[in-house]
């Protein structure tokens, strides 16, 4: 899988990944505030029937229930010391999920503490939990690692130097952009392409961020410095709004298609969606 993986980016062939985890899994009853690497272990049912939902919809790159699964992540529920177990229990249930239909990414997402000087966290300490993570998902069975929701420059190359200590699978990292195409911690599209390429990715791109609006500019940017690369788009169903007490997301599955579509002519390669969407536009975002 990892090479077949590695021939489809060279080749250019368009890749849909899933959609949103985290919505999905509260909609489904996940407690807010709760972390959701828990249910890996506590309902694993339910993990499985997500990953199906999406593969079901044309997915073919799923993403492990393990965006807050490092150590230091779990270590704020008072989980760290189960890092190990509840990413390998992620990788082993969208495993058998896919059942080798799809490729299997290990999520990994920010620690949600400031980097030095910041704040606390060092540079060597998120290397060493990133690269521990990493490895746990590699264990388990993953076919690449996935660095997504990135904002802060720093944090994101330990993420992906972290990976690349542990594993020759492919990398891919995507950050989290906001409407002015930088980062809320002031990283371009360009700087991000410029210095976390070099350590040894397969893809680059942006997840998550602030809306659509800023994508045509992230690829812009990036397709300036790395004008072969294999670019990623990820973002959320557009901008939330708060309707009758309830977040939702201000495109539709087939608004969100449409965009999408606009930004594979601009140079995606690897495409999905993120918060506020679910299995519905990844079936729309297939068929169109």
């Amino acid at each position: 899988m990892d090479h077949s993986l590695r021939q489809q980016l060279q080749t250019g062939k368009l890749l849909i990944a899933d959609g949103a985890t985290g919505t999905m899994l509260m909609s489904a009853g996940l407690p807010a505030g709760s972390a959701p690497e828990l249910w890996n272990a506590e309902r694993p049912e339910q993990i499985v029937a997500l990953h199906r939902a999406y593969l079901e919809a044309g997915s073919q790159i799923i993403l492990t229930n393990t965006f807050g699964g490092s150590r230091i992540k779990l270590d704020k529920f008072g989980m760290g010391d189960r890092m190990r177990e509840l990413n390998l229990a992620a990788a082993s249930l969208a495993k058998q999920a896919s059942q080798g239909s799809a490729f299997v990414a290990g999520d990994i997402g920010p620690t949600g503490e400031l980097m030095h000087p910041m704040g606390p966290l060092t540079y060597e300490v998120a290397l060493r939990a990133f690269a521990e993570q990493a490895a746990a998902l590699a264990e388990g069975g993953v076919d690449l690692i996935w660095v997504e929701t990135m904002t802060d420059l720093s944090e994101a190359k330990a993420a992906v130097a972290g990976a690349r200590q542990v594993t020759d699978l492919p990398v891919f990292c995507s950050l989290s952009f906001g409407r002015k195409g930088r980062t809320i911690m002031g990283v371009s599209a360009r700087q991000a392409a410029q210095e976390l390429w070099p350590i040894g990715l397969d893809a680059i791109g942006a997840n998550c961020g602030e809306g659509v609006e800023m994508i045509p500019e992230v690829l812009r940017q990036m397709r300036e410095v790395l004008p072969n690369a294999p670019l990623i788009v990820k973002p959320n169903a557009g901008l939330p709004k708060l309707v009758a007490g309830q977040t939702t997301y201000d495109l539709s599955p087939d608004d969100f298609a449409l965009r999408m579509k606009e930004f594979i002519a601009l140079g995606a390669q690897v495409i999905g969606s993120c918060c506020g969407s679910s299995p519905a536009y990844i079936a729309t975002l297939r068929r169109t």
